[in-house]
């Protein structure tokens, strides 16, 4: 079967569901209108639904003749707070929020998808099962949510691609084992003695004491953890103060630690808390600290990788090792669950001035990578046997 034929076939009708998808954005765990746009472009397919799954979730099933493997493909629909700057004739019309990280872009690929396998459905020796999750952009995600609703009941493998704007258009990126972090969150507050800022000895001033906190605690990676290994600990708020002649009661600051074991994740958060038992002893403050340790690192097993990499190499697409990425995705529960493995596509192209960053006003994708994605999902049906 010529995978790459059919799914390019299906290139427009991808491009337009994501466009018109892209136009309405919604945030995590409020995907109200997306969730019913998905349920009923489903509807026009000869697969069972199930809805809700989890919060707001949706799984759909298209069951083969024989008693085959059951595989599952999994695309996230949430959209992020973030304006959008781009000037396309699709830009969002939701004031605040975006499609800023390509959900809008899995979602359409993994219609298409379930369209092919429909259209193909006297073929199928096994099962397909498609994960519409909700809630990726904010933990605790829904992915678990929708694991504890019996999503992955009777699935035997499940795989999942994230578009990827920082990887050219027409590439494949995976990698066995680690892939990406786990991203934890943290908030510190420093609670000191505010006053006149002429008199900072009637004070304890909690500015120069997070101040301290803050770079003391870079050095719990640069000195505390073995070069080899991988971890993060950034900084990304600090809120304090008021006025330029008062020092204030207390000190703010949020931030997030990125590692890929759980024995780092405990050495960096111990650290952090110790740094500041020290500092309440010597500067007599008091401090509040919330650790929230975010999604599992994303493990790809040897297996679901070697699948992905001979899918990608029998459709000639230009198949790469992924390096190792510090963000986090909530796609790890599922691997946690059930073998598989997760791939990036890539979606960026300089020609067309599609460069932009996720999570940024200015990102857009290549939706040439639509057709690229989609025939590495259906390959993989046939390597696994489902076709």
């Amino acid at each position: 079967m010529d995978w790459f034929q059919l799914a390019s076939k299906k290139e427009s009708r991808m491009i337009q569901m994501r466009r018109y998808m892209h136009q309405y954005p919604e945030p995590s765990f409020e995907e109200t209108w997306t969730h019913n746009y998905i349920l009923n472009q489903l509807s026009h397919l000869d697969c069972e639904i199930e809805s809700p799954v989890g919060r707001n979730g949706i799984k759909a099933t298209f069951k083969g003749k024989e008693n085959g493997p059951t595989v599952a493909f999994r695309a996230d629909f949430d959209a992020l707070p973030i304006q959008e700057l781009n000037d396309v004739p699709y830009k969002s019309k939701n004031d605040g929020f975006m499609h800023a990280c390509g959900h809008d872009g899995h979602t359409a690929i993994l219609l298409g998808v379930a369209e092919i396998v429909h259209e193909h459905r006297h073929l199928l020796k096994g099962n397909v099962v498609f994960i519409f999750q909700y809630g990726e952009e904010i933990m605790p995600g829904g992915s678990q949510e929708m694991i504890d609703d019996g999503c992955l009941k009777d699935v035997d493998k499940i795989y999942g691609t994230h578009l990827w704007s920082g990887y050219p258009t027409g590439t494949i990126y995976s990698r066995p084992g680690a892939i990406m972090a786990s991203p934890d969150e943290f908030s510190i507050t420093i609670k000191g003695k505010g006053g006149h800022g002429a008199k900072p000895h009637e004070t304890i001033d909690p500015i120069v004491i997070m101040a301290e906190f803050i770079l003391s605690a870079q050095k719990i990676v640069s000195r505390t953890i073995d070069p080899v290994k991988e971890a993060v600990l950034t900084f990304g708020m600090v809120q304090a103060g008021s006025s330029d002649s008062v020092i204030p009661d207390s000190a703010f600051c949020k931030g997030t630690v990125r590692t890929f074991d759980t024995e780092l994740q405990a050495h960096i958060q111990n650290k952090m808390d110790k740094l500041l038992q020290g500092l309440a002893l010597a500067n007599d403050i008091t401090y509040e600290m919330e650790y929230i340790r975010g999604y599992l690192p994303v493990h790809n097993h040897n297996s679901g990788y070697e699948v992905v990499k001979q899918a990608a190499n029998e459709m000639h697409l230009r198949f790469n090792e992924s390096e190792l990425m510090m963000i986090g995705e909530d796609f790890s529960h599922y691997l946690k669950v059930r073998p598989g493995a997760f791939f990036l596509t890539g979606c960026g192209n300089r020609d067309k001035g599609i460069t932009a960053p996720h999570h940024n006003p200015h990102f857009d994708i290549d939706e040439a990578a639509f057709k690229y994605a989609a025939s590495e999902f259906l390959k993989i049906l046939e390597i696994e046997n489902v076709f």
